[in-house]
């Protein structure tokens, strides 16, 4: 067993340092957790209780009937577990489509100085066209099917991912890439090897705002028009005045989404799990 001397000069075993390190990491996540409680039953209850309008502004006890009923009876299109599955296939596919995309062409037109020149203009004034207009383009063009909503949340997707891609691509160390040329390596080589590699903590970061636009998008476009989905509940529950609607489809929203960053968040620190912690740690945000 060491020993170690501390500042009173009594000898402190390594054990106990780390136990004690382990007990004030323990007491600051049960800290950090009972904030996050407090604020949230200090929020629910102020709301609770001072809501007197219940037609117009809800209250949490309602909002919360009303999530069971979703989930115990059904709703008015069918059960819950039917619009969570379109909403999120509508999501999942445009944010597949969407990243790969704009994986791709951020990594080519971020290497590629002639190209990314020509196509900056095309491509700022594509990102500046207001969403909700293309969503109810692409109703038109292609229909209430889920086609218009993957398409709607695609776009979201692309430009938050094309964006970091691009610049990850153009961080790369030049010095490694000059050095890998030297020693023979491809362009195709240098791209697979040291471009990507490097420009994938850029891509990562930007999936997780990428998946909230993807369930932005599907949920807009099934707004704008749908036969499914938690956007047409939303729709619906706005039409017949029901705020407790609105409010308890807006959490299943939330909650698919902070699943979502869970995922993405394991995803990441598996594929990152090569690189050193920083030195000052993380913040948990």
């Amino acid at each position: 067993m060491s020993l170690d001397m501390t500042f009173t000069g009594l000898p402190v075993s390594t054990e106990d340092i780390q136990a004690k390190a382990r007990r004030a990491a323990r007491n600051r996540v049960l800290g950090v957790w009972a904030l996050r409680v407090g604020l949230i039953v200090a929020w629910l209850g102020s709301w609770e209780l001072s809501v007197s309008d219940t037609f117009t502004y809800s209250k949490p006890s309602l909002v919360w009937e009303r999530l069971v009923e979703w989930f115990t009876e059904g709703t008015a299109l069918g059960t819950i577990w039917e619009q969570i599955a379109v909403t999120l296939q509508e999501a999942v596919y445009g944010f597949v489509l969407g990243a790969l995309a704009g994986v791709v062409l951020g990594i080519l037109l971020g290497r590629n100085q002639f190209l990314a020149e020509a196509l900056a203009p095309f491509i700022k004034a594509a990102n500046a066209v207001p969403r909700i207009v293309l969503a109810a383009l692409f109703v038109i063009w292609f229909g209430l099917d889920m086609t218009s909503k993957v398409a709607t949340a695609f776009v979201l997707v692309f430009f938050a991912v094309f964006f970091n891609a691009f610049q990850g691509a153009r961080e790369v160390d030049r010095n490694l890439v000059n050095n890998a040329r030297i020693l023979g390596a491809s362009r195709l080589q240098v791209l697979t090897s040291i471009v990507v590699p490097s420009a994938t903590s850029w891509i990562l970061a930007s999936l997780h705002v990428a998946f909230g636009f993807a369930l932005i998008g599907a949920v807009v476009g099934e707004y704008t028009g749908s036969s499914a989905g938690l956007g047409l509940l939303i729709n619906q529950s706005q039409g017949m005045f029901d705020s407790a609607g609105i409010y308890a489809g807006m959490i299943v929203i939330t909650v698919i989404a902070l699943i979502a960053e869970w995922v993405l968040t394991a995803v990441e620190k598996r594929l990152l799990s090569w690189r050193p912690p920083s030195a000052g740690g993380e913040a948990g945000i």
